[in-house]
């Protein structure tokens, strides 16, 4: 049989739709799995494609041609160490191995020293788009070195998610760059699913909308300046029939407990450590967090009779100024997001492009959206840009925006509904846009307390007052 030209290490959902898309543009691949069952169903799925599954890890390897270029896709952590130590003997110099999972970025800091003497190219690789993404055309974010992705560029161009400006994938940068990169998108994803529910919330609660006129509300809104992936899925999720119950939706029966697997809280613990102020990002963590204690909300709940709704405009009136909180939410989570991945890439010296990772976000990924197209262009224009708040064009945009995002959140309170995103998107802006703020005060009280010194507006220095 020939060698291959790709191999894959894990043929679950994700690995084997992978093989599939490579195979669907003629990239003859070999993939492993410990489970027979899934090397079985690989091949089955693959039937006249050029695929192929090998029974143990030194067959597989001895399938692929030099350079030998691998991916792994298992669950982050030990699994993708064991996996290293197994495959380890059976590589050598300018072999390229991918960690195609979540893991953490100090993980592969760690994995591209261990490797560095053995000159096995080491890259961990984002992807973004789940299950059809991978099948279809994902989003990649592949960091590492150049040399190693000089080996990857043409076979994971052609598997990419394609756009007008081209494959959705580019060398992200230098070391554990990619999984930074996807580390951020998750978090902007927290992000903007918390602003989404807190939207979906007001219109149920207050604005009486029946699955049905969501469904209506949402698809509108994906024809125009609020197009986005997320925006679409949400529509058909009003629409999906419940499979016990027929005449229910399935929305409806579905616990609010939300679930997670611990990216966005990378990304929030990330930001604190860079001071790099993160606001939408932590408050959706924490959003999270807060729906896991059910029976102590249920608790509260009855605590007292439930309000009479309040709405002090009409429902179009409302459904027009959701549209602009929820525009001027989301543009705030790729602000704070890309304010920290410029932030990571000068401290840890990726070497990032940003206009690039936007470029490579607008399709195939779950954050992708219309409003990238703008956000891009500030970022072309000046490549420097620390923070997209300094962009003027960008930021007149959101100040027109913020009269809609005031009347939501207004209705929300007068309703007792929660909408930290929404609330502290707002918050950003405006702490952003105040040249002169009230943490002078922070600073008195600091001195009084500690001598901890305090700057002056008037002199150069650090001071420090016997207070009285």
């Amino acid at each position: 049989m020939q060698k291959a030209q790709f191999g894959m290490i894990g043929l679950g959902t994700m690995g084997r739709n992978l093989v599939l898309n490579m195979a669907d543009h003629g990239i003859a691949i070999s993939g492993y799995d410990r489970s027979t069952d899934q090397q079985k169903r690989l091949l089955e799925e693959g039937k006249g494609k050029p695929v192929q599954a090998a029974a143990t890890m030194q067959a597989f390897v001895e399938s692929l041609e030099t350079p030998r270029r691998i991916m792994m896709l298992v669950p982050a952590g030990k699994i993708v160490d064991a996996v290293i130590d197994e495959i380890k003997p059976f590589l050598q110099a300018g072999d390229i191995l991918i960690d195609g999972g979540n893991s953490h970025f100090t993980d592969t800091d760690a994995r591209i020293a261990r490797l560095q003497d053995t000159g096995i190219h080491f890259t961990g690789m984002g992807v973004s788009g789940g299950e059809d993404g991978a099948r279809l055309g994902p989003s990649m974010m592949p960091g590492g070195n150049k040399n190693g992705y000089a080996e990857l560029k043409n076979i994971l161009e052609k598997i990419a998610a394609q756009t007008e400006d081209g494959p959705c994938v580019t060398f992200v940068g230098n070391g554990s760059a990619g999984h930074y990169t996807k580390m951020v998108h998750n978090g902007i994803e927290y992000a903007i699913m918390q602003l989404i529910s807190e939207i979906y919330g007001i219109l149920r609660n207050v604005g009486g909308c029946s699955n049905d006129e969501l469904h209506a509300i949402f698809s509108n809104w994906n024809q125009g300046a609020l197009q986005s992936f997320l925006v679409e899925i949400t529509a058909k999720v009003f629409l999906q029939p419940d499979d016990v119950d027929a005449s229910k939706r399935l929305v409806d029966v579905i616990l609010d407990r939300a679930a997670q697997k611990g990216t966005g809280m990378w990304t929030s613990e990330s930001a604190l450590e860079l001071h790099i102020p993160t606001p939408a990002i932590d408050e959706a963590v924490a959003a999270r967090d807060l729906s896991a204690y059910k029976k102590e909300r249920e608790l509260i709940d009855a605590f007292t009779a439930a309000p009479a709704v309040k709405n002090t405009v009409d429902k179009e009136q409302l459904i027009a100024a959701l549209h602009d909180a929820l525009y001027f939410g989301m543009a705030i989570s790729y602000i704070q997001g890309l304010h920290l991945l410029q932030a990571a890439s000068e401290t840890y010296k990726y070497e990032i492009n940003i206009a690039e990772v936007v470029r490579i976000w607008k399709g195939g990924c779950i954050i992708r959206s219309v409003m990238l197209n703008d956000i891009r262009k500030a970022y072309v224009n000046d490549a420097a840009l620390k923070n997209l708040l300094l962009d003027k064009t960008f930021y007149n945009l959101l100040v027109q925006k913020r009269a809609g995002l005031v009347t939501v959140l207004k209705t929300a309170m007068d309703n007792n509904l929660g909408t930290p995103v929404l609330s502290s998107s707002l918050n950003y802006f405006d702490m952003f846009s105040t040249g002169r703020s009230s943490s002078n005060l922070i600073q008195a009280q600091r001195d009084f307390f500690g001598a901890h010194t305090y700057e002056r507006i008037d002199k150069e220095g650090n001071f420090h007052t016997n207070w009285e």
